[in-house]
């Protein structure tokens, strides 16, 4: 039995109709069970593909009315046609291998495939488009996969760059701090200009000894003071101390404060603070100048000529005397000595970088005196010839060791060892009561650069900083242990090494 014909028209209104609405005349009955077996479909599609929408289902409705107005089939061939397309089309999709870029991600607890660019398309029968599958997302403009790029984590990753290596010793690397200032670029607008020369002064070693930087510190902020105006709304003994500050933060930009331009300025700090708030400025300012005027003269220049006087004493007919580096006070010693037409002579160790045992011989020598010169190297064969150490001081501390120029511990050993009186001449400002165990946890490190020679030639020291595993540590003081000396000269008199506390609280009146 042939089956009727489908009217023309009908297929067309079903086609345009929306899903579910088809025509009569026995087009309705066929439609429908096209939707049944579609919907059916589309439900077993949806479970295996993760929520197919019903648009797939009204594709289908126009794919097979296209069908069936081009080859006039009947319901149950084209039921049977659909079908056949989708076994063929689900089975192409298992052979098929999985995607490249292909995105799981979490919606609602569960998970999504994703799949960019690519779409797997059954076998084509003339006449019947090609089917588009989407994903289950209800706004997919909005989800757009992530695609994985396997070729970044196979690139090979940049080179490092080589780590520059320290040149700090790690053992001082607790001293080390901000460059030496060796400019005045980048001054405050506050410092005042004699402190912005006398920090370059100080850098560059042209002011170098304790007491001579004490002294010249002090006399800077005699100027300071005598420039100094009070702002308005201010008091002098308020605000000439915050003025200070910046003076003092530009010197020990340039070097560290020794300890007694430590000791000169907490005087000064208390000077400025007991000045009476009702005091006229001017003369506010002019007891400031002199009450520094009198420090310096008591406490520095009077100090050393009676610590002269009294050293000067000890030095005999025939003793030769050994000092190392240079210092003021034991230059003032030996002239005083010289002065008294005692017949000695001098033999001066030195020791690089700075040669400060260099100015002590030429002014030595000028005066008359039998001076012998030698570097610290030869120390062993110096102390031979010997019957006196004088040496200077940078501060003694409250355990009575020596705190002084790199090199002087090792003279006071040697000295030791040749059962030599060691003397050290030392002013009383120069005292503290703080204590120093070694010469590690307290010091002052130099630019490692002024331990190579400079000169025209090449030395093995001039591109140092490219060799690698070396290190220069330039350090400037040590420590000597109060075993290593026989005797503390100060203003106060003769004191053993064990009596440096109270002297330092007779000094202060502590």
């Amino acid at each position: 039995m042939v089956p009727s014909e489908i009217p023309r028209e009908s297929l067309t209104t079903s086609a345009s109709l929306p899903e579910g609405n088809t025509s009569a005349n026995g087009t309705e009955a066929n439609s429908s069970n096209v939707d049944k077996s579609n919907g059916q479909t589309q439900t077993k599609e949806a479970n295996g593909a993760n929520g197919a929408n019903g648009t797939k289902e009204a594709a289908m409705v126009a794919e097979v009315a296209e069908v069936a107005k081009n080859e006039k089939l009947s319901g149950a061939e084209m039921k049977k046609r659909a079908k056949a397309e989708k076994a063929a089309r689900r089975a192409q999709e298992k052979q098929a291998p999985p995607p490249a870029a292909l995105v799981v991600k979490k919606i609602d607890g569960g998970e999504e495939a994703a799949k960019k660019g690519s779409t797997t398309a059954g076998p084509t029968t003339p006449g019947v488009k090609t089917q588009h599958k989407r994903t289950g997302s209800t706004n997919t403009t909005h989800h757009r996969p992530m695609v994985s790029r396997p070729a970044q984590s196979q690139a090979a990753p940049p080179a490092a760059q080589p780590k520059k290596e320290s040149k700090r010793v790690a053992l001082f690397g607790h001293l080390y701090g901000q460059p030496r200032r060796t400019t005045i670029a980048g001054a405050g607008k506050d410092v005042h200009p004699a402190v912005l020369a006398l920090g370059l002064q100080m850098s560059n070693y042209v002011i170098c000894g304790s007491s001579a930087r004490c002294v010249a510190t002090l006399l800077v902020f005699k100027r300071v003071i005598e420039s100094y105006i009070t702002p308005p709304q201010n008091s002098l003994p308020r605000h000439l101390a915050s003025h200070l500050s910046p003076q003092i933060d530009y010197l020990v930009s340039c070097r560290p404060l020794s300890v007694s331009m430590g000791n000169a300025i907490r005087w000064l700090k208390v000077e400025i603070s007991d000045v009476d708030p009702d005091t006229p400025e001017q003369s506010a300012k002019h007891d400031l100048c002199d009450a520094i005027d009198n420090f310096i003269r008591e406490r520095i220049t009077v100090a050393n000529q009676v610590i002269a006087l009294s050293a000067a004493e000890k030095v005999q007919d025939g003793d030769v005397i050994l000092t190392f580096a240079k210092s003021s006070i034991v230059q003032q010693t030996l002239v005083e000595a010289h002065r008294r037409r005692t017949k000695f002579r001098v033999i001066v160790i030195d020791s690089r970088p700075l040669f400060e045992g260099k100015h002590l011989a030429r002014a030595l020598a000028d005066l008359g005196l039998e001076v012998q010169y030698s570097l610290i190297h030869a120390i062993g064969h110096a102390v031979k010839d010997a019957t006196k150490v004088f040496l200077g001081a940078h501060a003694m501390m409250s355990n009575g060791r020596l705190y002084s120029r790199v090199g002087t511990a090792i003279v006071a050993m040697m000295a030791k060892e040749a059962d030599l009186p060691v003397i050290v001449c030392c002013e009383s400002v120069k005292f503290t009561d703080k204590v120093a165990l070694d010469s590690i946890v307290t010091n002052e490190v130099a630019p490692p650069d002024e331990l190579t020679i400079a000169g025209e030639n090449t030395t093995s020291l001039s591109k140092w900083g490219d060799t690698p595993n070396l290190q220069l540590l330039n350090l400037m003081y040590d420590v000597t242990p109060p075993e290593y000396i026989n005797m503390v000269v100060t203003e106060y008199g003769s004191q053993p090494p064990s009596s440096v506390p109270v002297v330092h609280r007779l000094s202060t009146n502590s």
